[in-house]
Protein backbone atom coordinates (compact mmCIF):
# COMPACT_ATOMS: atom_id res chain seq x y z
CA UNK A 1 0.00 0.00 0.00
CA UNK A 2 2.76 2.45 0.91
CA UNK A 3 4.79 3.75 -1.97
CA UNK A 4 8.47 4.57 -2.15
CA UNK A 5 9.64 8.00 -3.25
CA UNK A 6 11.61 7.83 -6.49
CA UNK A 7 14.44 10.10 -7.60
CA UNK A 8 14.45 13.35 -5.63
CA UNK A 9 10.67 13.44 -5.09
CA UNK A 10 9.78 14.20 -1.44
CA UNK A 11 7.08 11.50 -1.41
CA UNK A 12 5.76 8.89 -3.86
CA UNK A 13 4.09 10.43 -6.90
CA UNK A 14 0.95 8.98 -8.47
CA UNK A 15 -1.59 9.82 -11.19
CA UNK A 16 -5.29 10.64 -11.02
CA UNK A 17 -6.72 10.55 -14.53
CA UNK A 18 -10.12 12.16 -15.15
CA UNK A 19 -10.13 10.91 -18.75
CA UNK A 20 -11.05 14.34 -20.03
CA UNK A 21 -12.51 14.65 -23.52
CA UNK A 22 -11.45 17.81 -25.33
CA UNK A 23 -13.36 19.60 -28.07
CA UNK A 24 -12.67 17.87 -31.37
CA UNK A 25 -11.83 14.57 -29.64
CA UNK A 26 -13.81 11.46 -28.74
CA UNK A 27 -14.11 9.16 -25.76
CA UNK A 28 -12.04 6.69 -27.77
CA UNK A 29 -9.26 9.28 -27.86
CA UNK A 30 -9.54 9.76 -24.09
CA UNK A 31 -9.31 6.02 -23.44
CA UNK A 32 -6.33 5.72 -25.77
CA UNK A 33 -4.64 8.56 -23.89
CA UNK A 34 -5.42 6.82 -20.59
CA UNK A 35 -3.47 3.81 -21.79
CA UNK A 36 -0.58 6.02 -22.88
CA UNK A 37 -0.49 7.79 -19.51
CA UNK A 38 -0.75 4.57 -17.50
CA UNK A 39 2.13 2.96 -19.40
CA UNK A 40 4.20 6.14 -19.12
CA UNK A 41 3.48 6.41 -15.40
CA UNK A 42 4.57 2.81 -14.93
CA UNK A 43 7.78 3.32 -16.89
CA UNK A 44 8.63 6.53 -15.05
CA UNK A 45 8.16 5.23 -11.50
CA UNK A 46 4.80 6.73 -10.53
CA UNK A 47 3.35 4.55 -7.79
CA UNK A 48 -0.31 4.24 -8.76
CA UNK A 49 -2.84 5.29 -11.38
CA UNK A 50 -6.45 5.96 -10.35
CA UNK A 51 -9.60 6.92 -12.24
CA UNK A 52 -12.64 8.67 -10.79
CA UNK A 53 -16.34 8.00 -11.25
CA UNK A 54 -18.27 10.83 -12.93
CA UNK A 55 -21.63 10.80 -14.68
CA UNK A 56 -23.50 12.91 -17.24
CA UNK A 57 -20.45 15.07 -17.99
CA UNK A 58 -19.59 15.23 -21.71
CA UNK A 59 -16.01 16.25 -20.97
CA UNK A 60 -15.23 13.31 -18.68
CA UNK A 61 -15.18 9.71 -19.97
CA UNK A 62 -14.83 7.91 -16.63
CA UNK A 63 -18.37 6.81 -15.79
CA UNK A 64 -17.26 3.16 -15.39
CA UNK A 65 -14.00 2.92 -13.41
CA UNK A 66 -13.99 -0.88 -13.22
CA UNK A 67 -14.26 -1.20 -17.00
CA UNK A 68 -11.47 1.32 -17.56
CA UNK A 69 -9.22 -0.36 -15.01
CA UNK A 70 -9.72 -3.72 -16.70
CA UNK A 71 -8.67 -2.07 -19.98
CA UNK A 72 -5.52 -0.71 -18.30
CA UNK A 73 -4.69 -3.89 -16.41
CA UNK A 74 -4.14 -5.55 -19.78
CA UNK A 75 -1.66 -2.82 -20.78
CA UNK A 76 0.45 -2.61 -17.62
CA UNK A 77 2.45 -4.96 -15.43
CA UNK A 78 3.48 -3.34 -12.15
CA UNK A 79 1.80 0.01 -11.45
CA UNK A 80 -1.03 -0.03 -8.91
CA UNK A 81 -4.44 0.60 -10.47
CA UNK A 82 -7.46 1.85 -8.62
CA UNK A 83 -10.53 3.99 -8.23
CA UNK A 84 -10.29 7.52 -7.00
CA UNK A 85 -13.02 6.74 -6.49
CA UNK A 86 -16.08 4.58 -6.87
CA UNK A 87 -19.07 6.42 -5.41
CA UNK A 88 -20.40 3.79 -3.02
CA UNK A 89 -23.98 5.13 -2.63
CA UNK A 90 -24.48 4.70 -6.40
CA UNK A 91 -23.93 0.93 -6.26
CA UNK A 92 -24.84 -2.20 -4.36
CA UNK A 93 -21.86 -3.22 -2.19
CA UNK A 94 -21.98 -6.77 -3.58
CA UNK A 95 -21.59 -5.48 -7.14
CA UNK A 96 -18.51 -3.45 -6.19
CA UNK A 97 -17.01 -6.43 -4.37
CA UNK A 98 -17.53 -8.59 -7.46
CA UNK A 99 -16.12 -5.99 -9.85
CA UNK A 100 -12.99 -5.35 -7.82
CA UNK A 101 -12.56 -9.03 -7.01
CA UNK A 102 -12.49 -9.57 -10.75
CA UNK A 103 -9.95 -6.78 -11.20
CA UNK A 104 -7.81 -8.29 -8.45
CA UNK A 105 -7.87 -11.61 -10.31
CA UNK A 106 -6.73 -9.77 -13.46
CA UNK A 107 -3.93 -7.84 -11.76
CA UNK A 108 -3.08 -9.63 -8.50
CA UNK A 109 -1.63 -7.47 -5.77
CA UNK A 110 -1.96 -4.12 -7.52
CA UNK A 111 -5.61 -3.05 -7.29
CA UNK A 112 -6.87 -0.30 -4.95
CA UNK A 113 -10.52 0.29 -4.11
CA UNK A 114 -11.02 3.97 -3.32
CA UNK A 115 -14.52 4.87 -2.17
CA UNK A 116 -16.43 8.14 -1.94
CA UNK A 117 -19.87 9.04 -0.65
CA UNK A 118 -20.68 11.88 -3.09
CA UNK A 119 -22.75 11.06 -6.19
CA UNK A 120 -20.12 12.20 -8.68
CA UNK A 121 -22.82 14.10 -10.55
CA UNK A 122 -25.92 16.24 -10.08
CA UNK A 123 -28.93 15.18 -8.03
CA UNK A 124 -31.14 14.19 -10.95
CA UNK A 125 -28.46 11.94 -12.44
CA UNK A 126 -27.79 10.42 -9.02
CA UNK A 127 -31.48 9.63 -8.71
CA UNK A 128 -31.41 7.93 -12.11
CA UNK A 129 -28.39 5.87 -11.06
CA UNK A 130 -29.84 4.81 -7.73
CA UNK A 131 -33.47 4.49 -8.83
CA UNK A 132 -34.51 6.64 -5.87
CA UNK A 133 -34.77 10.34 -5.09
CA UNK A 134 -33.76 9.80 -1.46
CA UNK A 135 -30.20 10.91 -2.08
CA UNK A 136 -29.35 12.03 1.45
CA UNK A 137 -30.20 8.58 2.69
CA UNK A 138 -27.39 7.13 0.58
CA UNK A 139 -24.81 9.50 2.05
CA UNK A 140 -26.11 9.02 5.60
CA UNK A 141 -25.91 5.25 5.20
CA UNK A 142 -22.33 5.36 3.96
CA UNK A 143 -20.72 3.78 7.08
CA UNK A 144 -23.19 0.89 6.95
CA UNK A 145 -22.68 0.42 3.21
CA UNK A 146 -18.93 0.47 3.74
CA UNK A 147 -19.12 -2.16 6.48
CA UNK A 148 -21.23 -4.37 4.22
CA UNK A 149 -18.79 -4.01 1.32
CA UNK A 150 -15.80 -4.92 3.50
CA UNK A 151 -17.61 -8.01 4.77
CA UNK A 152 -18.28 -9.08 1.17
CA UNK A 153 -14.59 -8.52 0.33
CA UNK A 154 -13.50 -10.59 3.34
CA UNK A 155 -16.38 -13.09 3.10
CA UNK A 156 -16.96 -12.90 6.85
CA UNK A 157 -20.62 -12.16 7.52
CA UNK A 158 -21.51 -13.75 10.89
CA UNK A 159 -23.75 -16.79 11.16
CA UNK A 160 -27.38 -15.79 11.07
CA UNK A 161 -26.78 -12.67 8.96
CA UNK A 162 -29.10 -12.48 5.93
CA UNK A 163 -26.02 -12.37 3.67
CA UNK A 164 -24.04 -15.12 5.41
CA UNK A 165 -24.61 -17.52 2.50
CA UNK A 166 -23.95 -14.93 -0.21
CA UNK A 167 -20.40 -14.66 -1.55
CA UNK A 168 -18.61 -12.15 -3.74
CA UNK A 169 -16.90 -14.10 -6.52
CA UNK A 170 -14.05 -13.90 -7.31
CA UNK A 171 -13.25 -13.84 -3.63
CA UNK A 172 -12.21 -15.75 -0.50
CA UNK A 173 -15.06 -18.28 -0.71
CA UNK A 174 -13.26 -20.00 -3.57
CA UNK A 175 -10.53 -21.06 -1.17
CA UNK A 176 -13.04 -22.97 0.96
CA UNK A 177 -14.42 -24.96 -1.96
CA UNK A 178 -12.97 -28.43 -2.62
CA UNK A 179 -9.58 -27.97 -4.22
CA UNK A 180 -9.74 -24.22 -3.69
CA UNK A 181 -6.67 -22.06 -3.16
CA UNK A 182 -6.88 -18.73 -1.35
CA UNK A 183 -5.77 -15.71 -3.31
CA UNK A 184 -2.91 -13.93 -1.59
CA UNK A 185 -4.53 -10.53 -2.05
CA UNK A 186 -7.72 -8.59 -1.79
CA UNK A 187 -8.11 -4.96 -2.89
CA UNK A 188 -7.24 -2.58 -0.04
CA UNK A 189 -10.00 -0.08 0.73
CA UNK A 190 -9.28 3.65 0.75
CA UNK A 191 -11.70 6.37 1.82
CA UNK A 192 -11.85 9.53 -0.27
CA UNK A 193 -13.14 12.90 0.80
CA UNK A 194 -13.23 16.66 0.39
CA UNK A 195 -14.33 17.47 3.95
CA UNK A 196 -13.97 16.08 7.45
CA UNK A 197 -16.56 13.27 7.33
CA UNK A 198 -14.50 10.68 5.47
CA UNK A 199 -11.32 11.82 7.23
CA UNK A 200 -12.83 10.97 10.61
CA UNK A 201 -14.32 7.68 9.39
CA UNK A 202 -11.03 6.59 7.79
CA UNK A 203 -9.27 7.41 11.05
CA UNK A 204 -11.74 5.43 13.15
CA UNK A 205 -11.40 2.38 10.89
CA UNK A 206 -7.63 2.64 10.47
CA UNK A 207 -7.88 2.97 6.68
CA UNK A 208 -5.75 5.01 4.26
CA UNK A 209 -7.24 8.35 3.31
CA UNK A 210 -7.20 10.31 0.04
CA UNK A 211 -8.16 13.99 0.09
CA UNK A 212 -9.35 15.97 -2.95
CA UNK A 213 -7.04 18.95 -2.56
CA UNK A 214 -7.40 19.69 -6.28
CA UNK A 215 -10.94 21.04 -5.78
CA UNK A 216 -11.21 21.59 -2.02
CA UNK A 217 -7.86 23.14 -1.11
CA UNK A 218 -9.21 25.19 1.78
CA UNK A 219 -10.21 22.01 3.61
CA UNK A 220 -7.01 20.03 3.06
CA UNK A 221 -5.05 20.73 6.22
CA UNK A 222 -8.09 20.62 8.58
CA UNK A 223 -9.13 17.26 7.12
CA UNK A 224 -5.62 15.80 7.33
CA UNK A 225 -5.25 17.05 10.90
CA UNK A 226 -8.57 15.44 11.79
CA UNK A 227 -7.48 12.15 10.20
CA UNK A 228 -4.17 12.06 12.04
CA UNK A 229 -5.63 13.17 15.36
CA UNK A 230 -8.30 10.47 15.45
CA UNK A 231 -6.41 7.65 13.72
CA UNK A 232 -6.72 4.21 15.31
CA UNK A 233 -4.21 1.53 14.29
CA UNK A 234 -5.77 -1.44 12.53
CA UNK A 235 -4.84 -4.67 10.81
CA UNK A 236 -4.49 -2.55 7.65
CA UNK A 237 -2.33 0.31 8.95
CA UNK A 238 -0.31 0.89 12.10
CA UNK A 239 -0.09 4.65 11.47
CA UNK A 240 -1.90 7.19 9.26
CA UNK A 241 -1.30 7.21 5.52
CA UNK A 242 -2.79 10.08 3.53
CA UNK A 243 -2.42 11.10 -0.09
CA UNK A 244 -3.78 14.25 -1.66
CA UNK A 245 -5.00 14.84 -5.19
CA UNK A 246 -3.13 17.77 -6.74
CA UNK A 247 -3.90 19.70 -9.91
CA UNK A 248 -0.55 20.14 -11.65
CA UNK A 249 0.62 20.69 -15.20
CA UNK A 250 4.15 21.27 -16.48
CA UNK A 251 5.03 22.64 -19.91
CA UNK A 252 8.25 23.73 -21.55
CA UNK A 253 7.33 27.38 -20.90
CA UNK A 254 5.28 29.16 -18.26
CA UNK A 255 3.10 30.75 -20.94
CA UNK A 256 2.20 27.40 -22.49
CA UNK A 257 1.38 25.93 -19.08
CA UNK A 258 -1.02 28.78 -18.37
CA UNK A 259 -2.68 28.33 -21.78
CA UNK A 260 -3.31 24.70 -21.01
CA UNK A 261 -4.66 25.12 -17.48
CA UNK A 262 -6.84 28.05 -18.57
CA UNK A 263 -8.79 25.60 -20.73
CA UNK A 264 -9.40 23.48 -17.64
CA UNK A 265 -10.54 26.54 -15.70
CA UNK A 266 -13.07 27.51 -18.37
CA UNK A 267 -14.34 23.92 -18.38
CA UNK A 268 -14.93 24.17 -14.61
CA UNK A 269 -16.76 27.49 -15.00
CA UNK A 270 -19.16 25.87 -17.43
CA UNK A 271 -19.61 22.82 -15.22
CA UNK A 272 -20.34 24.86 -12.11
CA UNK A 273 -22.84 27.07 -13.91
CA UNK A 274 -24.83 24.11 -15.22
CA UNK A 275 -23.34 24.05 -18.72
CA UNK A 276 -21.05 21.01 -18.76
CA UNK A 277 -19.40 20.26 -22.07
CA UNK A 278 -16.20 19.11 -23.71
CA UNK A 279 -12.97 20.66 -22.47
CA UNK A 280 -12.39 23.76 -24.63
CA UNK A 281 -9.23 24.28 -26.62
CA UNK A 282 -6.58 26.67 -25.28
CA UNK A 283 -7.44 29.03 -28.15
CA UNK A 284 -11.10 29.10 -27.14
CA UNK A 285 -10.18 29.66 -23.49
CA UNK A 286 -7.88 32.56 -24.41
CA UNK A 287 -10.52 34.29 -26.53
CA UNK A 288 -13.44 33.73 -24.13
CA UNK A 289 -15.07 37.02 -22.94
CA UNK A 290 -14.73 36.47 -19.18
CA UNK A 291 -17.01 38.39 -16.86
CA UNK A 292 -15.57 39.86 -13.66
CA UNK A 293 -17.00 36.95 -11.68
CA UNK A 294 -15.46 34.48 -14.12
CA UNK A 295 -12.11 36.24 -13.97
CA UNK A 296 -12.15 35.97 -10.18
CA UNK A 297 -12.96 32.28 -10.45
CA UNK A 298 -10.14 31.70 -12.93
CA UNK A 299 -7.55 33.35 -10.70
CA UNK A 300 -8.79 31.44 -7.65
CA UNK A 301 -8.86 28.15 -9.55
CA UNK A 302 -5.44 28.58 -11.10
CA UNK A 303 -4.04 29.56 -7.71
CA UNK A 304 -4.65 25.97 -6.62
CA UNK A 305 -3.18 24.39 -9.77
CA UNK A 306 0.58 23.95 -9.69
CA UNK A 307 1.63 24.95 -13.20
CA UNK A 308 4.56 26.36 -15.10
CA UNK A 309 7.97 25.10 -16.14
CA UNK A 310 9.13 21.73 -14.77
CA UNK A 311 11.31 23.44 -12.15
CA UNK A 312 8.42 25.63 -11.02
CA UNK A 313 6.09 22.64 -10.75
CA UNK A 314 8.69 20.68 -8.82
CA UNK A 315 9.06 23.55 -6.36
CA UNK A 316 5.30 23.86 -6.02
CA UNK A 317 4.87 20.16 -5.33
CA UNK A 318 7.76 20.19 -2.84
CA UNK A 319 6.16 23.09 -0.99
CA UNK A 320 2.76 21.41 -0.95
CA UNK A 321 4.19 18.14 0.39
CA UNK A 322 6.00 20.03 3.14
CA UNK A 323 3.00 22.21 4.04
CA UNK A 324 0.48 19.36 4.23
CA UNK A 325 2.70 16.50 5.38
CA UNK A 326 0.98 14.26 2.80
CA UNK A 327 2.47 10.79 2.44
CA UNK A 328 1.84 10.78 -1.31
CA UNK A 329 0.96 13.25 -4.06
CA UNK A 330 -1.52 12.13 -6.73
CA UNK A 331 -1.23 14.43 -9.72
CA UNK A 332 -4.12 15.21 -12.03
CA UNK A 333 -3.49 17.19 -15.22
CA UNK A 334 -6.66 18.85 -16.48
CA UNK A 335 -6.03 20.10 -20.00
CA UNK A 336 -7.66 19.93 -23.43
CA UNK A 337 -5.38 17.51 -25.23
CA UNK A 338 -3.88 14.19 -24.31
CA UNK A 339 -0.48 15.19 -25.63
CA UNK A 340 -0.20 18.08 -23.16
CA UNK A 341 -1.18 15.86 -20.23
CA UNK A 342 1.22 13.10 -21.25
CA UNK A 343 4.03 15.61 -21.75
CA UNK A 344 3.38 17.05 -18.29
CA UNK A 345 3.84 13.70 -16.54
CA UNK A 346 7.08 13.16 -18.43
CA UNK A 347 8.40 16.62 -17.55
CA UNK A 348 7.54 16.22 -13.87
CA UNK A 349 9.27 12.85 -13.83
CA UNK A 350 12.33 14.40 -15.45
CA UNK A 351 12.36 17.26 -12.94
CA UNK A 352 12.59 14.74 -10.11
CA UNK A 353 15.01 12.40 -11.86
CA UNK A 354 12.53 9.54 -11.82
CA UNK A 355 13.64 6.33 -13.58
CA UNK A 356 12.86 5.51 -17.18
CA UNK A 357 13.84 8.80 -18.77
CA UNK A 358 15.92 9.26 -21.90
Amino acid sequence: MRGTAQGTAPVPLSVLDLLTVGAGNTATDALRTAGDIARTAERRGYHRYWVAEHHSMPGVASSSPAVILAHLAAQTESIRLGSGGVMLPNHAPLVIAEQFGTLEAMAPGRVDLGLGRAPGTDGATAAALRRTDRLNEGADDFPQQLAELIRFLDDDFPDGHPYARIHAVPGPVQATSPGGVQSAHRPPVWLLGSSGFSARLAAQLGLPFAFAHHFSAQNTIPALDLYREHFRPSAVLDEPYALIGVGALASDTEAEARRQVLAGALSMIRLRTGRPGLVPTPEEAESHPYSMVEEDFVESWLGNVVHGTPDAVRQGLDDLAKRTGANELMITANAHGGAARLRSYELIADAYGLPGGD
